[in-house]
């Protein structure tokens, strides 16, 4: 039986998630879908058609969808469903986990590549997280919680939109970028988003392309011309006022955010065993404050491409395809957690090349 995949729903509350599950729980889109909620609000299924009495409440929809709130811990559901799923008692292709507006992804993802019984069923595919663009501002300002899900999505979706300025969207943009530069941003009306933009978009793959917002990039080239990343002195860290475009001064931090990304390249070649040494020590150290990182590597002794990836201390890699002939041998990472030491890791990566 092929893996099931998974995908987490993150978000603050009143972002517009409950109006994305409830076209994934009732519109005919034709896709079996089993969705995990953490708990159920008032707001959200109708409460009528679950029954209460039992630890697991399972309900089947009339699309093919199921429904579960969970009253227990994710790993004994997720084994429930899928030894359900084999038995033929559920009829399921995918799962859907909403967690609620102020929990933590990362334990949630960190599930499916710790426990041997889970990751035999079921494959991780992305964390999507939904910003409320009318009140994100003040949440990413007063609530790491907010902070955290913003730096583990693979795909960010803002809503509200039409009810902020053009300019506040704007700085609202600009600062989920520099907390994390990997996730592609869209703009939708109330969380009502296309499921093809939900599902299978392999977050979680080892594969060689690293999205790193180009735009970030390029502005990183202008402002430093070492490491990228550093610090930004755009407006929306100080609430969207202020747009006097003199970069360079004139732009204070009042929110200089603890969720950051920075991203590290180099064109010569990592050696093995240190950077394995340097990164197995780090993640030993800061593990709980990194949420997402990923790199695309050149080694030396190898002529493919090494991918890594990791959720906290998880830390996978995988050998990808050859470095073509004339391609450049470019080693690119990016790192996005809270408050991690910049020059320590730009440090230690650099020791960990070939000299």
């Amino acid at each position: 039986m092929s893996l099931i995949p998974a995908t987490i729903l993150t978000g603050f509350l009143g972002a517009g998630k409950t109006t994305l599950l409830k076209r994934v729980l009732t519109e005919a889109h034709g896709q079996k879908i089993a969705v995990i909620e953490n708990e159920f609000g008032e707001e959200n299924i109708d409460n009528d058609i679950l029954v209460n009495d039992t630890q697991e409440q399972i309900i089947q929809m009339s699309n093919g969808c199921i429904c579960c709130s969970i009253r227990e811990d994710l790993r004994s559901t997720l084994q429930l469903l899928a030894a359900k799923k084999r038995k033929g008692l559920l009829d399921f292709e995918r799962v859907v986990i909403e967690t609620t507006g102020l929990a933590d992804p990362g334990p949630v993802a960190q599930t499916f590549f710790m426990d041997d019984e889970i990751a035999e069923s079921f494959l991780l595919d992305a964390i999507v997280t939904v910003v409320d663009a009318k009140h994100a501002a003040g949440q990413l300002n007063e609530r790491q919680e907010a902070r955290r899900q913003v730096g583990f999505a693979d795909q960010i979706f803002i809503s509200k939109a039409d009810l902020v300025s053009p300019t506040e969207l704007e700085a609202l943009q600009h600062r989920l970028k520099h907390m994390n530069p990997r996730a592609p941003q869209k703009v939708v009306h109330f969380g009502d988003v296309p499921l093809n933009e939900v599902l299978d978009l392999r977050g979680f793959n080892l594969n060689t392309k690293l999205d790193i917002d180009p735009d970030f990039l390029k502005e990183d080239e202008h402002d430093h011309h070492h490491h990228d990343g550093e610090h930004c002195d755009h407006p929306s860290h100080a609430h969207g006022h202020d747009h006097g475009h003199d970069h360079g001064h004139g732009h204070h931090h009042h929110h200089d955010d603890d969720v950051k990304s920075f991203v590290f390249r180099s064109e010569r070649a990592f050696d093995p065993a240190k950077l394995e040494d340097f990164l197995g020590a780090i993640v030993n150290i800061y593990g709980p404050r990194m949420l997402r990182y990923k790199g695309v590597l050149a080694i030396k002794g190898t002529e493919r491409k090494v991918i890594f990836q990791g959720v906290h201390q998880l830390m996978g890699s995988d050998l990808g395809p050859a470095w073509g002939e004339d391609e450049p041998r470019i080693s690119k990472m990016v790192f996005i957690g809270i408050d991690l030491p910049k020059d320590i890791l730009v440090q230690g990566l650099e020791q960990s090349l070939v000299s």
